[in-house]
């Protein structure tokens, strides 16, 4: 192989001979160090050398980028690395993988909030939870959704806008600027507003940072301390349940009175079914006729920890929900049914048990406006939606009623190793002690009422 002294004439100058694909020049002043021309008329510095009896070759640059003298230092570097027993092409390959994680890794190291929480809804939806091995509820989402809302949209329960979510103002907070500090910043600005979606969003902020623990694309981009930090421990605002949040037995035949007095046997009905049944005030507000069965006296919940459970329908409750369904199924008269034809909005009977013609998802929405007025009337203390459904827990142990009873019609998590895995209730057991309950509360209400009331196939006795 004839090796020449290289100058920038004899580099430049190199052609590939017709008739080949490519022709080499060797230099005398650096070993393996060549110009190689293609028959496209294109020119590299390219360096040649032998590892373990194969030929390694490897592309510097062109000369028009690379001195002579430079291209030389290449070539003896890359001398260096054969004589150390290493390929040059493998330094090359890991080079470059390193250059790409570097890149990666500033990408990573820019990721926002928004981007990440994104990630994190798209698991909840579509994968099941790791400790129910159940998907997770709508309500669950829904709720995640809400706390990251921009809000500014139209309300669907009741009229105006929507609020910003609490996790809003996070969203374009790149992770690993998200300190404890910063996180403090945000939860003092708006504790003072509305501290029970602080605790809340809170609760949800530190289940989102641990999932990013065990994502690659995240993992230790959140500081350790976002959720951990005395700043933002001192800062959650106490979740006590607020005093006197719940019916009495004193308060029932008042409570009973003024709700039964009501102008809307809708919301009446509703009313008593969340203290009859405890359950939470979606759950009863989205049910269904297609989940009422009257013959066999049950009701299908949609249900935040299971997805869906179902409970009995007790004497009373099923006479009120009877009305409810002759209402629901009475067509209006002649001249209205003509005039809904006209409008091209022919009538047919709702499909919820508790319809509303004012809320846009069609069925009851706001009852609290109506509980507050019936409340205001009994001169009772103030008592939320949720306080019935605390009050039916806490006014069965009148009765005694076995914990686990209650817990199952309520829809609560098992709260102890027997309850979880075995105890498996049948409804008919179930049922025994809700008509119990829904009995004594009746009767200390001074109602009168008798299953036989409640017409239909198959009726449950009042114990």
């Amino acid at each position: 192989m004839a090796k020449v002294n290289f100058t920038a004439g004899r580099v430049n100058g190199h052609r590939c001979p017709a008739g080949k694909s490519q022709a080499f020049l060797w230099d005398s002043g650096a070993s393996g160090l060549g110009v190689r021309a293609t028959a496209a008329g294109a020119l590299a510095y390219i360096y040649q050398g032998k590892l373990n009896g194969a030929t390694v070759r490897v592309t510097i640059g062109a000369p028009k980028d690379w001195g002579i003298d430079d291209a030389r230092d290449e070539a003896r570097r890359l001398q260096r690395l054969i004589d150390a027993g290493k390929d040059p092409r493998e330094e090359a390959a890991e080079q470059r993988a390193a250059g790409a994680a570097r890149k990666a890794e500033a990408v990573r190291q820019n990721v926002i909030f928004a981007e990440a929480w994104a990630a994190y809804l798209t698991d909840l939806e579509t994968k099941p939870s790791p400790k129910t091995k159940r998907p997770r509820s709508a309500q669950y989402i829904e709720d995640h959704h809400k706390l990251a809302a921009p809000g500014g949209a139209k309300k669907k329960r009741g009229k105006g806008l929507t609020s910003q979510g609490p996790l809003y103002a996070l969203m374009p907070v790149k992770l690993p600027d998200m300190t404890g500090d910063r996180v403090a910043d945000w939860m003092e600005d708006e504790v003072a507003e509305r501290p029970t979606s602080i605790a809340y969003a809170y609760r949800m902020f530190k289940a989102f940072a641990g999932w990013c623990e065990g994502q690659p694309r995240f993992k230790g981009l959140l500081p350790d301390d976002c959720h951990s930090s005395p700043k933002v421990t001192a800062l959650l605002p106490s979740v006590n349940t607020p005093e006197g949040d719940c019916l009495e037995r004193e308060q029932l035949s008042a409570w009973f009175k003024a709700v039964r007095a009501l102008s809307n046997p809708v919301v009446s009905a509703y009313l008593q079914g969340v203290l009859i049944t405890g359950p939470r005030r979606e759950e009863l507000a989205e049910l269904r006729w297609d989940n009422v069965d009257l013959r066999w006296n049950k009701v299908k919940l949609r249900d935040k920890i299971e997805g869906t459970r179902t409970i009995p329908l007790t004497p009373y409750f099923k006479s009120l929900l009877l009305e409810l369904k002759r209402i629901n199924d009475t067509p209006p008269n002649v001249t209205q049914l003509q005039t809904m034809k006209a409008a091209g909005t022919p009538w047919q009977p709702s499909p919820w048990v508790f319809p509303s013609s004012a809320s846009e998802s069609g069925h009851i929405e706001e009852p609290r406006y109506a509980h507050g007025a019936a409340i205001e009337e009994a001169g009772l203390p103030h008592v939320t939606l949720q306080g019935l459904r605390r009050s039916f827990g806490t006014l069965a142990e009148w009765l005694e009623v076995p914990a686990g009873i209650v817990a199952q019609i309520q829809g609560h998590k098992p709260s102890a190793l027997a309850e979880k895995h075995y105890r498996r209730r049948p409804l008919d057991l179930l049922r025994q002690w809700h008509t119990r309950i829904e009995a004594w509360m009746l009767e200390e209400a001074g109602i009168e009422f008798k299953a036989e009331e409640a017409s239909g196939p198959k009726e449950a006795t009042a114990a």
